[in-house]
């Protein structure tokens, strides 16, 4: 959610293919990395490694919501940072990779309680992130408006959501469903943003960075969608 990205003059100085080429490229990226996030988690649980990952990380489940906020906000800091092809997709690559232990414990968590209930947490809160991000992605590219506005309130947004959690971690406040519902309403404000700095702002060769941007934000509303499904279950 940065702004410096000037290596080239930004997607919307281009010619209508130039862009539309651009703008695909994007989502093409994103739609590879969800795929490969889900192959990653199918085998991290089909081969039992996702339990053994899960057990330690539950015995903080603050640290790691708090390492998984910083992560997403890393993953954006970065991607406007990089410079070559390569980096940008090495750095895609091992995000897609740690954002996929990240989500071992929620997946953990979501599974038993899915098998208690007889329900599918984990597809229901896809389906919702899904559903929701196809539609603020729509709104950005059927109104063309610049949503470059929201960067000062995902700034401030960020350091609140850090100092609710660290505040709960030292003083043992219980984050319930207002905080989940608040954190959905932030990721959906980066989708936006996201969204339509690929549209305005991006330079011509960032479009691995701009789709790593956006998986982060997508990533985030998954996160707290299921986080408010497995509270609400």
């Amino acid at each position: 959610m940065q702004n410096n990205m000037n290596s080239l003059a930004p997607v919307a100085s281009l010619a209508v293919s130039d862009r539309s080429e651009f703008i695909w490229k994007c989502y093409a990226h994103v739609v590879g990395a969800i795929l490969a996030f889900a192959a990653i988690e199918t085998y991290l649980f089909q081969s039992g490694v996702a339990w053994a990952i899960a057990g330690p990380m539950m015995q903080s489940p603050m640290l790691v919501l708090m390492a998984f906020i910083a992560l997403s906000w890393g993953a954006s800091h970065l991607a406007h940072r990089l410079e070559s092809k390569t980096s940008q997709y090495a750095a895609f690559g091992a995000f897609v990779v740690v954002w996929s232990i990240m989500f071992v414990p929620m997946l953990a968590i979501a599974m038993v309680k899915s098998a208690e209930a007889g329900s599918n947490i984990v597809e229901s809160a896809a389906s919702v992130t899904i559903f929701g991000c196809v539609a603020l992605i729509a709104t950005a590219m059927i109104t063309r408006k610049d949503f470059s506005f929201l960067r000062g309130i995902l700034v401030w947004g960020f350091f609140i959501a850090l100092g609710l959690i660290g505040a709960s971690f030292l003083f043992g406040w219980n984050l319930g469903t207002w905080f989940s519902v608040g954190m959905i309403g932030f990721a959906g404000a980066a989708v936006l943003y996201d969204t339509s700095n690929i549209m305005h702002h991006y330079p011509q060769d960032k479009y691995v960075a701009a789709s790593m941007a956006l998986f982060a934000s997508i990533a985030m509303m998954f996160w707290y969608v299921l986080r408010l499904f497995i509270s609400r279950d």
